[in-house]
């Protein structure tokens, strides 16, 4: 078992709806915080979510959850108002692969 946490991002007042989310401005700066993130060893997993209700999460590993949401709140996509980002602990208590 392994303490993690989820950052889940929802469209902010910023977001354009009918916009693909790959052409929302100031998706690049979010993607490069995500790389950022894994590059640094805290994200885990992540990505958009498909549906039309837009928004993603993304699963990772910070010293807390306080930590992981000062991260969150500091992507340029969150403080444009594209993404509202909300974050929770959570304990992966099954999973197929290892999260170390």
């Amino acid at each position: 078992m392994s303490g993690l946490q989820v950052v889940a991002h929802a469209p902010g007042p910023a977001w354009q709806p009918g916009v693909d989310f790959r052409e929302q401005p100031g998706v690049g700066d979010h993607l490069a915080t995500m790389k950022q993130w894994l590059a640094d060893g805290h994200l885990v997993l992540g990505g958009p979510f498909l549906d039309e209700a837009g928004g993603g999460m993304a699963i990772v590993r910070f010293e807390d959850v306080s930590t992981a949401d000062a991260a969150a709140q500091a992507d340029p996509a969150v403080q444009a108002g594209l993404l509202i980002a909300t974050t929770r602990p959570w304990l992966a208590g099954l999973s197929a692969v290892d999260l170390g």
